[in-house]
C-alpha cells in the first residue's frame, strides 16, 4: 500500500476508535509571538464524526475562555450547533485552559512562570495540530463561541487560505475599551486578593468576586433579576467562596491574551486591510445586549466584508446563542451546507 494511503488509513482508524475521547498533540517546545517558548507544549482535542474521503468536511471548533472540549460536547451532534453526522468536528482546547499546556499543569513552567500568550499563539498551536498531527491542510470551517469566536477572527487573517467558511459567535476581532475595563477589573480582583501570593496560592483567590463579575456581564440586568431574588442573591454568590472554579493563573493568561487581541496588528492597525486579506465566507453572530463582548467590532468587520450576520436580541446577553439555540443552530447548519 502507498505509504500516504497507509498513513491516512491509520489516521481514520485511530480517530474512529477515539472519537470524542480526549487526545493530545505533542508540539514540543513551541515558540510564541513574543519569542518566549512553551516547553513541552501539548494541545488537547476531541474528534466527532467521520472525515470524508476527500477531507472536505472538517470543522475546527476551539473553546471559549476557560472552557474545555468536554464542555463543547453538548454543542456537537445531530440538531446541535454543528452536526457531527455531516461534519468531522475537531474540538480543540485553547492554550491555558487547564487541559492544553497551562500555568496549572505545566511541569517545567508552572504558575506565573508560564509565559504570556496571545490569541494568535492559540491559533498557531491549532494550525500545528491540524497540519502535523491530523495531516489536514484545509478545513470546511472554523467556528467558535466567545473567545472561540476571537480565535476564529484570528484564524481568517492568519491563515486565510485554510478554511472555506468561518463562524465567529459572540466573539470580537478586538475588544473595546469597555471590554478591557471588565477584563482589567477581573485581573485586579485576583492579584489584589490577599490569597494571591504572586500566583503561589493554596486556594484560588477572588472566588466571590469572580461570581459577581459573571453575574454582571454574562446576561443582562433584566435577565438576572428575572431569575434571582433579593433573598437569594447573596447566598448564591457566597457559594462561590467554597467552589473550586477556574484556576486563577490560567484565567490570568487567557484574559491577558484577550486584552492583547487585535487582528489588525499585522496590517498596520487597519481593519480594512485585515478584511481585504480574508478569503473565507463569513457568518458573524452577535448579541445586541452582550455585556461581556461588545458586538460592535464584529459587526463592523462583517460590514467591511459584506458578510452575513445574525444579531440576537435576547435579554440573555452573552449567553444568547444558547437561549436562542434553535435559530442559531438552524442558521449555522444552513450556512455550513451552502
Amino acid at each position: 500500500m502507498n505509504p500516504r494511503c497507509l498513513s491516512l488509513l491509520l489516521f481514520f482508524l485511530a480517530n474512529f476508535a477515539n472519537a470524542q475521547t480526549l487526545q493530545f498533540a505533542q508540539l514540543g517546545d513551541f515558540k510564541l509571538e513574543s519569542g518566549e517558548v512553551i516547553r513541552d507544549c501539548r494541545i488537547g482535542y476531541r474528534t466527532f464524526g467521520t472525515l470524508n474521503s476527500n477531507q472536505s468536511n472538517a470543522v475546527l471548533f476551539p473553546t471559549w475562555a476557560l472552557g474545555t472540549t468536554e464542555q463543547l460536547i453538548g454543542n456537537i451532534g445531530s440538531n446541535k450547533l454543528v452536526d457531527s453526522t455531516k461534519y468531522f468536528v475537531i474540538a480543540v482546547d485553547a492554550l491555558a485552559n487547564g487541559v492544553s499546556s497551562s500555568p496549572s499543569n505545566s511541569q517545567l513552567q508552572p504558575r506565573m512562570k508560564f509565559p504570556k500568550i496571545t490569541i494568535r499563539d492559540m491559533v498557531n498551536t491549532q494550525h500545528e495540530l491540524l497540519t502535523k498531527t491530523l495531516h489536514l491542510n484545509h478545513v470546511r470551517a472554523v467556528m467558535g463561541i466567545s473567545m472561540g469566536g476571537m480565535q476564529t477572527f484570528q484564524w481568517i487573517v492568519s491563515y486565510p487560505d485554510f478554511m472555506d467558511k468561518a463562524i465567529p459567535i459572540v466573539g470580537s476581532p478586538r475588544p473595546t475599551p469597555y471590554d478591557l475595563v471588565f477584563i482589567r477589573a477581573q485581573l485586579r480582583a485576583i492579584t489584589n486578593d490577599p490569597d494571591w501570593n504572586n500566583g503561589n496560592y493554596t486556594n484560588n483567590p477572588a472566588r466571590v468576586a469572580e461570581a459577581e463579575f459573571f453575574a454582571l456581564i454574562l446576561t443582562t440586568p433584566d435577565e438576572y433579576n428575572h431569575h434571582m431574588t433579593r433573598e437569594r442573591f447573596a447566598e448564591e454568590l457566597d457559594k462561590a467562596r467554597n467552589t473550586l472554579g477556574f484556576d486563577s493563573n490560567d484565567k490570568i493568561r487567557q484574559l491577558q491574551a484577550i486584552m492583547a487581541l487585535d487582528i489588525s496588528t499585522s496590517f498596520g492597525g487597519s481593519m480594512e486591510r485585515a478584511a481585504a486579506a480574508v478569503k473565507a465566507k463569513l457568518l458573524v453572530i452577535s448579541a445586541v445586549k452582550d455585556r461581556a463582548v461588545n458586538p460592535v467590532p464584529a459587526l463592523d468587520f462583517a460590514r467591511l466584508l459584506h458578510a452575513q450576520t445574525l444579531v440576537l436580541e435576547s435579554d440573555c446577553g452573552h449567553l444568547s446563542p444558547g437561549c436562542e439555540s434553535q435559530v442559531v443552530n438552524q442558521l449555522v447548519g444552513d450556512f455550513l451546507g451552502q
